[in-house]
């Protein structure tokens, strides 16, 4: 043979090849599939950390390799044509042979049990998979391991795309012990500490921790270099500068690869192994600061160079490139650039000056999205909107506040913010609908009917906040701008608005009279609504009629609340059908049927946490006591007003704005501090304000469910790493439940229990739920 191996080397791992900060998921993952496959590729965006992972994994499976693991650093290589007898030097082969290094690697390969970690493939793919084949083909014992920012596209190749650390939610509670679990700020603290030791997580730091690790989204080599900063800077001042990163995020470690030593770097790397249409693509692509879907890219960035159905295949390779980010979801595949992307896809863009050109067609897209929307709402399909606009709310706040600055088309502004009414009454979003709504109105203050339109929704927020004095001055404007006009919708809207602000103060006479205006003019014109997407105004006059009817005890009520109910169940709107059942439950109520009554108050409750409806449960809770309180369950009372009342500052709602549900909250309070004890009604209260969401869904349409109000002792075996709430969902888990058995046994969705045990799992460090099952178990045991 003209070869020979130095036979005392069997392997060729760093001596920290165990070195890694979190990923327990991705290594158990990685090793499973490994030993399924004998090529698998771990792919990511740059900087993510894939070599650490394969060296990481490699050395844990180094045992099942009598022959060893050999690493074979590519970054460096630049010809293809010398790929194989660079595999060879790093295999410890001299070749002095005339035959291919190929040929030559394969024979020493034969009958050999060894594994090959292949390291940063991406730049030299057309090497890489042919001698991949080649020598998975002649050498049966051979397994490789290869990093890549893209798939090689070989025969037998698994890809595992690796996903950035974890790092905190924006909605979660910031403490310093629920900030260190997560991945990202684990290595951040790892790494600042190597440059000042007395770094430490405190009450003070965990929240710009958590800004941090979130704006850095988890990217491994981000965080290093931000780390290295805290030789000169304090954390905050590093998180200050952090919008213009890859001027900021330039000084790296002297060992590190020259494309790893600065952010800017690593990522002109991954631009410069992409095509030129694909370059122009994640360009363009930038004007999403989120998500989107594969028809919004078609409509926002084809043309100019790339044909609307070349955009599909670019923004598969973008894929296997690591730029784009699949995120899952149930129908519709959508992608994302991370953000450090997506700062760099707006630098190129800016640089080619088509910047504001196509941020102006994102912003036209997402108009039209909107509108089509707002013509939709009132109808079966109703929720799948609501979740369309809250999946794309990012690009919606994009296209408001572009249009506010767009000084050649800023009446988009208004158009936008008033189509996505729905959307921001479902979500109980009235401050943000105000916020983009008074600054469209200061920007656009011609009379219009785009600025009508505009006024009336403004003051329909107010309203539902109860802030009449600021939906008064906007009503007048409307009453001003139509003085003159003879179109009856606006006449019939205006009378609408009144007779919701006569309702809130409790002139209820007043209110009904002026909406049985409203909804007489709608009756007579229903089909002059559909066209302009008003049908909802004609169901909320029905509605606010009902109620002030019901509220007063006119006879009729049950008639027109029955009339509401029919008219939201013939459209098959759940967000509307919820607001029937609810008043048709009020008439029950008034009229002394409470059974009735809380079984209706529970079915609206249901259609609205069904369909994320954040308002309305505010008022189905508040009913649900009174009728409670009706049928004597007072201490069950006294925590669904606890429940209400929580929920009501969570909208930054006050009770006393909306009098006749403050009259009724009264009366029903006096009979509950009669019936309990002082302390006894405070107890219960304080526990229904305590219940998250998801619990008192449950508590509420349980009737059976006993209050608590004694909060049991904490179990000193049990760590509080664990919410309650993730206690008993693994609790449930040890029981042998599935994630559809735990969300119905919570009367949660599906989502929610999948994403409690998730977080179980990675608080605890397990990969499995047998292990989450022992846990308990040991516990219960420790505890008796």
């Amino acid at each position: 043979m003209a070869q020979d191996a130095s036979p005392q080397v069997v392997g060729s791992l760093p001596p920290d090849a165990m070195g890694i900060v979190g990923r327990r998921r991705e290594v158990v993952e990685a090793k499973r599939l490994l030993s399924d496959t004998r090529l698998l590729m771990l792919t990511g965006v740059g900087g993510v950390g894939k070599t650490r992972l394969a060296i990481r994994v490699a050395a844990e499976v180094r045992r099942a390799f009598p022959d060893g693991v050999w690493l074979v650093e590519l970054a460096a290589l630049q010809d293809g044509d010398l790929l194989a007898r660079n595999v060879a030097a790093a295999l410890g082969l001299r070749d002095r042979s005339v035959r291919s290094s190929a040929e030559t690697l394969v024979d020493f390969l034969q009958g050999k049990r060894l594994l090959l970690v292949l390291d940063n493939c991406e730049h030299l793919l057309e090497a890489c998979a042919p001698l991949v084949e080649k020598l998975l083909g002649g050498a049966g014992g051979l397994r490789i391991l290869a990093t890549s920012r893209e798939p090689l596209r070989a025969r037998e190749e698994v890809v595992m795309a690796l996903a950035p650390l974890s790092v905190p939610d924006r909605v979660e509670q910031v403490t310093p012990r629920t900030v260190a679990q997560y991945e990202s700020v684990m290595l951040f603290m790892e790494r600042a500490r190597a440059v000042r030791p007395e770094f430490v997580i405190s009450s003070e730091n965990s929240s710009m921790l958590a800004r941090l690790c979130r704006q850095l989204e988890g990217i491994p080599l981000a965080l290093e270099l931000a780390a290295v900063r805290l030789r000169a800077l304090s954390l905050e001042q590093i998180v200050d500068r952090l919008d213009n990163r890859f001027r900021f995020l330039t000084q790296g470690y002297r060992s590190a690869l020259p494309r790893h030593q600065t952010l800017k770097a690593t990522v002109d790397w991954s631009y410069d192994l992409c095509s030129s249409a694909e370059q122009t693509l994640w360009a363009r692509l930038s004007v999403f600061p989120a998500g989107f879907d594969l028809d919004a890219a078609e409509q926002v960035c084809s043309g100019d160079g790339i044909a609307h159905e070349d955009v599909l295949g670019l923004v598969t390779s973008l894929l296997e490139k690591s730029i784009l980010i699949r995120e899952d979801d149930d129908k519709i595949a959508r992608y994302r650039l991370l953000e450090t992307l997506n700062h760099y896809g707006q630098e190129r863009l800016d640089e080619s000056g088509a910047q504001t050109a196509y941020r102006r067609r994102h912003r036209d897209y997402y108009r039209q999205l909107a509108e089509r929307a707002n013509l939709n709402w009132f109808s079966q399909r109703q929720g799948d909107w609501f979740a369309m606009m809250r999946q794309e709310l990012p690009n919606l706040r994009a296209a408001l506040a572009f249009s506010l600055a767009d000084t050649d088309r800023t009446e988009a502004s208004l158009d936008i913010a008033t189509k996505l009414y729905g959307y921001w009454v479902f979500n109980g979003a009235h401050s943000e609908a105000r916020h983009w709504l008074d600054q469209a109105l200061r920007k656009n203050k011609r009379s219009s009917p785009a600025r009508f339109e505009a006024l009336a929704v403004d003051a329909t927020f107010a309203l539902m906040q109860g802030e009449i004095d600021v939906a008064l001055p906007m009503m007048n404007e409307c009453r001003e701008q139509i003085a003159h006009s003879d179109d009856g919708r606006s006449q019939a809207l205006l009378k609408l608005l009144l007779g919701r602000a006569s309702f809130l103060t409790g002139d209820l006479p007043r209110a009904i009279g002026e909406l049985t205006e409203a909804r007489d003019w709608y009756r007579e014109n229903q089909k002059k609504l559909a066209d302009n997407g008003s049908v909802n105004e004609a169901f909320f006059a029905s509605f606010y009629l009902a109620t002030s009817a019901a509220f007063l005890g006119c006879d009729g009520s049950a008639d027109l609340a029955a009339e509401c109910l029919k008219m939201a169940e013939s459209a098959d709107a759940p967000g509307e059908i919820s607001m029937g059942r609810w008043v048709v439950g009020i008439d029950c109520w008034r009229a002394g049927d409470i059974e009735q009554a809380g079984a209706l108050f529970k079915d609206s409750l249901h259609i609205d946490y069904v369909i994320g409806y954040r308002y309305s449960p505010v008022w189905s809770f508040e009913a649900l006591a009174w009728a409670a309180s009706a049928q004597k369950q007072y201490e069950r009372s006294a925590c669904l007003l606890g429940v209400a009342d929580a929920l009501r500052r969570s909208l930054g709602l006050s009770l006393e704005k909306f009098r006749p549900y403050a009259l009724a909250h009264e009366t029903c309070e006096r009979q509950l501090r009669s019936a309990l004890r002082h302390e006894k009604y405070a107890t219960a209260f304080r526990f229904g304000a305590g219940l998250d969401f998801d619990e008192a869904i449950a508590y509420a349409l349980d009737p059976d469910s006993p209050v608590q109000t004694q909060a049991e002792p904490p179990d000193p075996s049990t760590p509080s790493v664990l919410t309650r709430r993730e206690l008993e969902v693994a609790q449930l888990v040890a029981e042998g439940m599935s994630n559809k058995e735990i969300a119905a046994r919570l009367v949660v969705a599906q989502r929610t229990a999948e994403g409690h045990v998730e977080n179980i799992l990675v608080k605890l460090g397990f990969n499995s739920r047998v292990q989450i099952a022992a846990w308990i178990l040991e516990h219960r045991n420790a505890s008796r």
